[in-house]
């Protein structure tokens, strides 16, 4: 590659800098939504990086000033973690409590952030037990996760079961169709939403093409594709070189270098492409900003010593490079986040899982696929997605400019990116749906008459009025009532509709699987005096993902394999009956449990990895999922005194390093 620009860049790129520092002044959108949010409830759309958090911020710092609490809850422990550290710098980390799976720290503090999955629960104990939510603010983060296929749900949940007296700040990037939530949440709420959009980037972006030869172009001759790359695209070329398996990064780096268009973020299509991307590179960084770049890093390493040991590191140390994805240990994400959010690093190269929430932006970013993997299949990025990516260029106060680069590839269908710049971001839709742990929570505290009603309040329903389509409420009055039936056969719920005995601390399990676990803790399945045995078993009731192991039983320990098998041998005419009354169960892996056998019986990292051939994110995800699972066990005391004991004391020997990381 020759490092080479088109005629009509050259003055453009002579703008490339740090803008002149100016005392901050809020943007008129910031303070419409903190007027707002100060009497009534606000829903904020704004692109990445525009600002939301400040609004955060200040009305966080009203409320605490003020004498009143907070909740901030976002999707992600990473967030989430960030989110504490943040608030504690401004606040005082007295006054800052964190509940997530893995940690519960100082929760009766003014200022709470947490993961909305714990408000969600919290709400549910509000409603058992008769009670107020003791917070004048809730704000929920990242919001358009309202319309995420998974985890929609607890949103929607929240938005219906809080008080309307708690105000409701809603955080969210650009969406299609926030007029229509708000009046949703005025409907079911009674009160005003006020609706505040942001349309303008805080940096403005610039999309750009990396031509095989080495030429950047500009991408567009005003909406339309340039005419050099239309004249390319249609040869059908690439840069993708027969016989070679990656795109040539350390060419791609040596000319976004030349014409100042680093730090960037290279996304690209899976995980371990970001790995072998890393390792491919091999051009030195000469940047001189040596004497901090160590002082920083050998910061993070004294913070995860175990970090030491990371495959990475040389690389991120000579060349300035790293990967940051599902597949790494948090601790390492958390190091790679803060040498780049310090200006250390020239390239990250990363998933598309970067651009949900983390603070992390660059100068560029740098496309290499027009599809990304949604957990089940690759699928065309929608508009979401790309400025969600896109978001991530252009850092506010240290650029100008902003700019996206096209890489043409294998997967990269230029024209639909390109239509991409000019789309309309996507509307949300209602995914609430029925599961056991949310029937049993409602059959708490309402009648399954309240519990059509509060149907009736879900944005499913609103919208399917809308569209004139009363199939929707139907629809999930009939899902509610096959679950009904099974808890009714199973014994949780009486045949007046309340909760048994076993219903009401089966509600306690907010898990996937509450039934199958409370078979077991019915039929004293699981060992109650040995942690690791117990994490064990619980294991396989976590993992999600289509990876299988295979291992011999036989070479296994005795007592494990008579663990898992008394398990095992305990639900399986359980797992029969939902199977045929519609309810299937996947099936559980042996692997899992062998895995978390040995971890807990303080097993290297290293060794576990390495004979398991798991990644280490996989594994930390395993784990935490694991003692998130224990912890629920755990908080049976009153009706399961001893195995409860055992749960927690097993959740403290499996959340260790590298699982767990203090972020300072």
């Amino acid at each position: 590659m020759k490092p080479e620009v088109e005629a009509g860049l050259k003055d453009f790129f002579a703008r490339i800098g740090k803008p002149r520092e100016t005392p901050f002044v809020p943007d008129p959108f910031q303070q419409e939504a903190l007027e707002a949010i100060m009497r009534t409830d606000c829903l904020v759309t704004a692109p990445t990086g525009a600002g939301k958090t400040w609004i955060a911020e200040q009305v966080i710092g009203a409320i605490f000033a003020s004498g009143g609490r907070a909740w901030y809850a976002s999707p992600l422990k990473a967030l989430t973690n960030s989110k504490r550290v943040e608030f504690s710098k401004a606040f005082g980390s007295d006054n800052v409590g964190i509940l997530t799976g893995d940690v519960k720290e100082n929760a009766d503090a003014p200022i709470v952030v947490g993961t909305t999955e714990i408000l969600r629960n919290q709400l549910y104990d509000a409603m058992h037990h008769g009670e107020d939510l003791d917070y004048d603010l809730v704000i929920l983060d990242e919001a358009h996760f309202l319309g995420d296929r998974e985890r929609g749900v607890v949103w929607e949940e929240i938005m219906i079961y809080l008080p309307a007296r708690i105000n409701l700040l809603l955080l969210s990037a650009t969406v299609g169709n926030a007029p229509e939530i708000a009046e949703w949440l005025e409907s079911i709420r009674n009160k005003e939403c006020v609706v505040v959009t942001e349309d303008k980037r805080p940096v403005p972006l610039h999309p750009l093409f990396l031509h095989p030869s080495g030429r950047i172009m500009p991408l567009l001759t005003k909406k339309k594709l340039y005419k050099k790359i239309v004249s390319f695209l249609d040869q059908g070329a690439s840069l993708y070189r027969s016989g070679e398996k990656m795109p040539p990064f350390d060419d791609i780096i040596s000319v976004l270098r030349r014409f100042r268009l680093l730090p960037a973020i290279f996304f690209l299509k899976s995980r371990n492409e970001c790995d072998v991307a890393v390792q491919t590179v091999t051009t030195v960084s000469h940047r001189t900003d040596g004497y901090s770049f160590a002082e920083d890093l050998n910061a993070g390493l004294k913070q995860s010593p175990y970090l030491e040991q990371h495959r990475q590191l040389a690389k991120l140390r000579r060349c300035r490079v790293g990967a940051h994805h599902g597949g790494q240990l948090p601790a390492w994400k958390f190091l790679v986040e803060t040498m780049m959010n310090r200006g250390h690093l020239d390239v990250v190269f990363a998933t598309s899982t970067v651009a949900a929430g983390v603070n992390f932006p660059a100068r560029s970013v740098v496309l290499f696929n027009s599809d990304q993997f949604n957990g089940h299949e690759f699928l065309p990025l929608n508009a979401t997605e790309f400025h969600q990516m896109t978001g991530r260029a252009g850092r506010r106060g240290q650029d100008k400019i902003g700019f996206m680069v096209i890489i043409p590839q294998r997967y990269m269908n230029v024209t639909h990116v390109k239509n991409l710049l000019f789309q309309k971001p996507e509307n949300i839709y209602s995914r609430i749906r029925n599961d056991f742990s949310m029937v049993l929570n409602l059959l708490l505290s309402h009648t399954p008459d309240d519990i059509r009603k509060i149907f009736q309040l879900s944005l499913a329903n609103f919208q399917s009025r809308l569209k004139k389509n009363a199939t929707v409420q139907t629809d999930l009055w009939r899902d509610f009532q096959r679950h009904l039936a099974v808890l009714k056969a199973e014994g949780f719920v009486d045949e007046a509709d309340h909760l048994t005995g076993e219903g009401i601390w089966t509600s306690q399990l907010r898990l996937d699987q509450p039934l199958l676990i409370a078979e077991c803790l019915k039929n004293d399945a699981f060992p109650d005096d040995d942690e690791a045995l117990l994490a064990a078993v619980i294991a396989p009731f976590v993992y999600d993902r289509d990876s299988d192991v295979f291992l011999r039983r036989r070479e296994q320990p005795k007592a494990l394999v008579a663990a898992v098998d008394r398990m095992t041998e305990t639900i399986t005419p359980l797992v029969q009956r939902l199977n045929d009354a519609g309810f299937p169960v996947a099936a559980l892996p042996f692997w899992t449990s062998v895995v978390l056998y040995h971890w807990a019986r303080g097993v290297d990292w290293n060794l576990l990895t390495k004979a398991m051939k798991i990644a280490d994110g996989d594994l930390t995800m395993l784990i935490s999922r694991t003692a998130d699972n224990l912890n629920q066990i755990a908080s049976l005391k009153e009706s399961h005194p001893k195995i409860a004991a055992c749960a927690a004391s097993a959740r403290k020997t499996i959340l260790r390093e590298p699982v767990v990381f203090e972020e300072l």
